[in-house]
């Protein structure tokens, strides 16, 4: 490979990098602003500036094809000068308003003025004034004020999202960025543009003034709007999840998330609609009571039906490990083959970015968990159809509405003599249910996802349950400092009487008799490695923060009964 000197140390680089390409590789960061590496270049904000040798003048790293042999000064005196100039021009008309910007802990501006400025201005006369709080779309306000026009946001319109929405108009200190006539910033990926602005010119409405970012802790998840499973981070202040922005992932979601996985993802977890502990029906209403006391009805009331009688559901939206103990569940404890999940398929949510038409998280790993009929058992169609006919009689949800997609089913369900549902949320298939077991949700326990493409990735908690020694899953003693100080903002805020669908099924099985023996999501896990050809060899230490690729996406679960 050919190399190239950057700052004294040799390196190699791959045939057309830049210079800033070049070095970013081997961890020396070139300062910039409108260079993004997965946008075309547009060179407009110079601080990037280096002094190569040889040449007669200074260059900007993000444009200037490295070369073999080039050496290269990004620290030199005649750099640093170029840049605090640079720097120096830039802030001549910014608002300095940090202490009411919402981008203020995570801005580029604030890093690089503390680096790279003289910590003065020259500039005595009255700053250039633009609009500010402008409505771009229904997501994005803008604030003219402090844009430093590097064209970022233009770039990924055309680029990314491939609906050129916005553009410059003005020239000089007057220039701003606005939509086209008759337009808004309303493309399905547009709070992207928020990520990707160094400053703090374009903001997320939604999260606007609720939280400064010293406030929050954030945890690494995994979206659950569509089967692509974006990498993501879940920010999360007093034990409520305010905000999700992407995480990088190349053989994923690269940068991107799409708009509504950014705001549709998060907000049932702190809804007035939460189920807030188990609750069971007496007189026609669902009533709160102890676990114990829900697990000892369900358990009588399961011992009534014979196994034909009896019908599970497991999830899309429930983790493999939660569906791989509902399979367990179903076949050695209430001895059913009927078992199957609801796929829920929207073609008209799919394009070709990033979203899916499967809007669930992971039907690919409840399917190589188990969750299929069993040779003589029925999959959906056929549980509807015997509930239909008054041959099953009792039927066990895990994490899914089914009324919501299937209204028409309400009279069917309604037939029956026993529900039983898991559930993050009441919904519309809670209304009709006799026991309803409170499950918490992706963003509160330890997990993992399998996207449309066959990559298993992890979920973390990023808030706590009652339930809080879930919370401790997976947490090595090496980790505590960084747990401990997330204890610490898990201890404020509302908790909710919850458990991982997992641990319901684990307790229910023990109230009927049967003894599965999980205490923590990773041994689950474990035995789901040890039962499934496509997860041989794996655990949570083996997923990692960007998850592994199963080689064998097509095998089975073998469950040991």
């Amino acid at each position: 490979m050919p190399k190239i000197i950057v700052d004294g140390k040799e390196l190699e680089f791959k045939q057309g990098q830049t210079i800033i390409e070049a070095a970013k590789d081997h961890g020396i960061d070139v300062p910039h602003f409108c260079w993004h590496p997965k946008l075309s270049v547009s060179g407009n904000c110079r601080v990037c500036l280096v002094e190569v040798e040889k040449m007669p003048k200074l260059v900007i790293a993000c444009s200037t094809v490295a070369a073999e042999g080039m050496v290269v000064h990004t620290a030199s005196d005649k750099a640093l000068a170029a840049r605090n100039a640079v720097m120096e021009f830039i802030l001549i008309n910014h608002p300095l308003d940090c202490p009411i910007c919402d981008e203020a802990g995570e801005c580029k501006l604030q890093d690089y003025a503390y680096q790279h400025s003289n910590g003065e201005s020259r500039f005595v006369e009255t700053k250039n004034h633009k609009d500010k709080r402008v409505e771009l779309g229904p997501n994005v306000m803008f604030d003219g004020e402090r844009c430093i026009s590097c064209s970022r946001c233009i770039r990924f319109c055309d680029e990314i999202a491939k609906d050129p929405e916005l553009t410059f108009v003005q020239r000089g200190d007057r220039v701003t960025i606005t939509t086209f006539p008759g337009q808004q910033l309303d493309n399905p990926y547009s709070m992207n543009v928020v990520d990707i602005c160094p400053v703090g010119a374009l903001t997320n409405r939604d999260f606007r003034f609720k939280s400064r970012v010293w406030e929050m802790s954030h945890t690494n998840s995994i979206c659950n709007g569509c089967a692509r499973g974006c990498n993501i981070e879940l920010w999360v202040r007093n034990n409520e999840v305010l905000r999700l922005v992407p995480k990088f992932n190349e053989d994923v979601n690269s940068y991107w998330m799409c708009d509504h996985g950014r705001l549709n993802t998060f907000k049932f977890i702190n809804a007035e609609d939460r189920v807030d502990g188990p609750h069971i029906r007496v007189e026609g209403n669902l009533i709160k009571v102890g676990w114990d006391e829900a697990f000892a009805k369900a358990a009588s009331n399961l011992k009534a039906f014979g196994k034909d009688e009896v019908a599970v559901l497991g999830s899309a939206y429930a983790t493999v490990e939660d569906n791989f103990v509902a399979v367990k569940f179903a076949k050695s404890v209430l001895g059913t083959g009927h078992l199957d999940f609801v796929h829920h398929i929207d073609p008209s949510f799919g394009d070709d970015i990033l979203k899916n038409e499967d809007v669930t998280p992971n039907s690919k790993g409840a399917e190589l968990a188990g969750v299929i009929p069993s040779k003589n058992g029925s999959d959906f169609n056929g549980i509807i159809k015997s509930i239909r006919e008054g041959k099953i009689k009792a039927l066990y949800v895990l994490e899914d509405d089914i009324l919501n997609d299937n209204p028409e089913l309400e009279t069917v369900l309604s037939k029956l003599d026993l529900l039983i549902i898991n559930s993050t949320n009441s919904n519309k298939t809670t209304v009709l249910a006799d026991i309803v077991f409170p499950s918490a949700t992706y963003a509160e326990k330890n997990g993992t996802f399998v996207n449309f493409t066959g990559r298993v990735q992890r979920i973390s908690p990023a808030i706590a349950t009652n339930d809080v020694d879930r919370a401790l899953e997976g947490m090595a003693m090496s980790r505590w400092d960084k747990f401990g100080t997330k204890f610490d903002r898990w201890a404020q805020g509302k908790h909710y009487d919850a458990r991982s669908s997992w641990k319901i099924l684990v307790g229910l099985a023990s109230a009927l008799g049967h003894k599965l023996k999980y205490n923590m999501a990773e041994e689950v896990f474990l035995d789901v490695a040890n039962s499934v050809d496509a997860f041989k060899g794996l655990d949570y230490d083996v997923i990692g923060e960007l998850g592994t690729q199963l080689k064998n996406v097509n095998s089975k679960s073998t469950v040991k009964i």
